[in-house]
């Protein structure tokens, strides 16, 4: 009896022939173009960035808790003239919690470099990278609450989970790697929204971030999960993949294109390459001295923070898109009530010399050229006093910094009113700062949709625009 000899199909002819267009057609939109990848695109090709682009990746540093602006890059001469006194304006309607009189700030500011920004004691070391910064004092949100506030930032929603910025990034861009994710968050915090703040909702999965460990986690025991098989070798694992695509053609024969299916096959393949490519990028043991002590992990106080950074740059200079170093230590944070000198003072001990150092590092490298930076936290913090050393969350001003492709270096945009509680020039709403950020990288804020339940989605929804005076 004669038989048709199966048709043999390599993983890369499966995806094409399934719904392997999904990122593909993405790009494609935003360019304009009728064939922007050609036929043989998939999800895990790398994609050309837009010709526009000024940045081809982002590395967001975040800080948990809402560091204090006018403790930190916003100074308030008057703040500090009428200390003790009452805040002269109407405070909003809805606040996180009742605060006391005006309340200066223990540090002083002053000028650095050429651009003569000032910059608050607590951060000598980034101050002096000031001439690269591009700051930002004119941030608002809508939330007071940090659970909502930090999905409000990552998300662009407050109220619905939706997908992260780093999700959105990797759908209209793709990756410009094949063994590791495209979206890396290096110890999030598990609190306020958690996983949904760098997940991808109802994009494709292979959009989503990939964690690294958690913030309770020291950061040099901070892995990927399962990243080793303890039960299968390789060459095992290989053959199970193999059969796993046999079963999977039989499916699509069946039922067709299935993007939960394609997103399966994806993560199967990536998780099986990651097995040597992740630890090997993680590995900052070949990296110099004279680099671990540039971004402080030869001490105790920045070794954390520090080794977080120099994985960060390892991760950009392999081609991970969008990459996440959170600043949280599950205990004090950002998030100073109270005790707002020690807590602070803290807090940017651990951070200043090895963030200073991701600057430097990448500029040396020629990676700040075409890598967006983008620094801060949720919200603000009051300058009225909580208790007798506190401030409180606030959402109506607040600063941000960028630093790298395609921002103006050493400028600062916007401002708060003279005692720092709300943005009043040139606001800046965090829909704006998405889409700006967006535009860095050569995309339409408005043409970066998804089709979900009946409508287009955007990670600006209907509002945002792009600032701009802030573009070099």
């Amino acid at each position: 009896m004669h038989t048709t000899p199966p048709i043999l199909m390599t993983r890369r002819r499966l995806l094409q022939g399934s719904s392997a267009g999904f990122g593909y057609l993405a790009l494609q939109a935003l360019l304009g173009g009728d064939n922007a990848l050609g036929a043989a695109a998939n999800v895990l090709a790398a994609k050309a960035t837009p010709a526009r682009a000024r940045a081809k990746r982002v590395v967001f540093l975040f800080m948990k808790g809402g560091p204090s602006h006018v403790d930190t890059f916003d100074p308030k001469p008057l703040l500090q003239r009428d200390d003790g006194k009452p805040y002269p304006f109407k405070q909003p309607r809805v606040q996180f919690a009742q605060t006391g009189k005006l309340l200066k700030s223990p540090w002083t500011f002053k000028q650095y470099g050429q651009s003569g920004l000032p910059v608050s004691e607590l951060f000598p070391h980034v101050a002096q990278c000031v001439d690269d910064l591009c700051v930002i004092r004119s941030l608002h949100g809508t939330n007071p609450a940090h659970g909502g506030a930090l999905l409000k930032l990552h998300t662009g929603s407050d109220t619905q989970v939706r997908p992260s910025m780093g999700a959105w990034t990797v759908y209209g861009l793709g990756t410009e790697n094949e063994n590791l994710p495209a979206f890396i968050t290096i110890c999030p915090t598990l609190a306020h929204g958690g996983v949904n703040n760098w997940g991808s909702a109802f994009l494709p999965t292979y959009c989503q971030g990939t964690p690294i460990g958690n913030a309770s986690i020291p950061s040099d025991q901070a892995l990927v999960k399962h990243i080793r098989n303890a039960q299968l070798s390789g060459d095992q694992q290989r053959r199970q993949l193999e059969f796993l695509a046999e079963a999977n053609r039989s499916h699509l024969a069946l039922s067709g294109a299935d993007q939960a299916l394609e997103g399966r096959i994806n993560s199967f393949e990536l998780a099986y390459r990651m097995q040597s490519t992740m630890p090997e990028a993680q590995d900052i043991a070949a990296e110099s001295e004279y680099t671990k002590r540039l971004y402080g992990v030869d001490h105790p106080v920045t070794a954390n923070f520090g080794r977080q950074c120099l994985m960060a740059r390892r991760f950009l200079e392999r081609g991970v898109r969008f990459v996440q170093v959170t600043h949280s230590d599950g205990e004090v944070q950002w998030d100073q009530h109270g005790s707002l000198f020690k807590g602070h003072s803290k807090n940017a001990a651990e951070v200043d010399k090895p963030i200073a150092g991701f600057l430097r590092d990448l500029k040396a490298r020629g990676l700040l050229d075409d890598t967006l930076v983008l620094w801060g936290g949720e919200f603000g913090r009051t300058p009225t006093a909580q208790g007798a050393d506190g401030r409180d969350h606030n959402p109506h001003g607040f600063t941000m910094w960028m630093a790298g492709a395609g921002v103006r270096p050493g400028f600062a945009y916007g401002a708060t009113d003279d005692y720092g509680y709300f943005a009043q020039e040139n606001k800046m709403h965090i829909h704006d700062l998405h889409a700006t950020m967006l535009h860095l990288l050569g995309v339409d804020h408005e043409k970066l949709t998804f089709r979900h339940a009946g409508r287009d989605f955007r990670l600006t929804d209907v509002e945002g625009h792009v600032a701009s005076d802030i573009l070099a």
